[in-house]
């Protein structure tokens, strides 16, 4: 996918842009490659390959939702800023928590913030140990391709406010929601929208998954992570 065909593309997804936007995300590529060559951040470095599976793949969200109603967004996981970094770009107005473990990931951000003038919020921390602090805070959190779908429902859903979104933009997912249904039902979550879509020139199969609550989160219903991770929410035999 080449400039103008990305232009051409978001455009279908009701996406709007400007020069300035255009020139943000040129020079986020260019430091992107730049700074790959000592630091390895992502094996996708193609000037189209970019443009495809970074910069749209992670626009893709608003077919899930209208993100120009949101006002805080949580990026769990954010790697190299996808999808947190480019919708910050092109939807200003959000207040925006990149949250990666990797530090080495998180001082990258912190040079492209400077070097694009953005100003996002930039965390180096697990999310388990973030959530402590920062229950039903956020209008959305997203992750994209990250962990199973079931871990990330119970690491996630409880950042997000009442009537707030977990989005989860991944590849195959079928098999990831059914085992994560369990726990969506124990914990009286709901998934809203299950979008499916052949990203452009037909690069593979995209999934939205949008998970919504209707109860406050409480910081005594949170499990450690080694629990989530080895003991599945299971519902009381009768």
């Amino acid at each position: 996918m080449n400039k103008e065909t990305f232009i051409e593309e978001i455009t279908k997804l009701g996406i709007d842009y400007n020069e300035d936007i255009l020139i943000k995300l040129d020079n986020y590529k260019l430091f992107l490659q730049e700074y790959n060559t000592h630091t390895n951040l992502t094996t996708i470095v193609n000037d189209d390959d970019i443009y495809l599976k970074h910069f749209y793949d992670s626009l893709t969200i608003v077919k899930g939702i209208d993100i120009k109603k949101a006002q805080t967004l949580l990026d769990v996981g954010t790697g190299a800023g996808f999808p947190g970094m480019v919708l910050k770009i092109f939807y200003p107005h959000l207040e925006v928590t990149l949250l990666d473990s990797n530090n080495k990931k998180i001082k990258f951000l912190e040079e492209l913030a400077k070097k694009l003038q953005i100003s996002v919020n930039l965390v180096n921390e697990r999310v388990e140990n973030f959530a402590k602090s920062n229950l039903n805070k956020f209008d959305i959190v997203a992750t994209r391709a990250v962990s199973n779908l079931r871990i990330l429902t119970e690491l996630c859903v409880p950042l997000i406010k009442v009537d707030g979104y977990f989005i989860a933009l991944k590849g195959n997912i079928d098999e990831n929601l059914e085992g994560a249904k369990e726990t969506i039902e124990i914990k009286k979550y709901a998934v809203s929208k299950k979008i499916s879509f052949n990203l452009y020139a037909d690069e593979g199969i995209r999934n939205i998954i949008v998970i919504t609550k209707k109860y406050n989160s409480i910081l005594e219903e949170l499990r450690p992570y080694d629990k989530i991770l080895k003991k599945p929410l299971k519902k009381a035999c009768k």
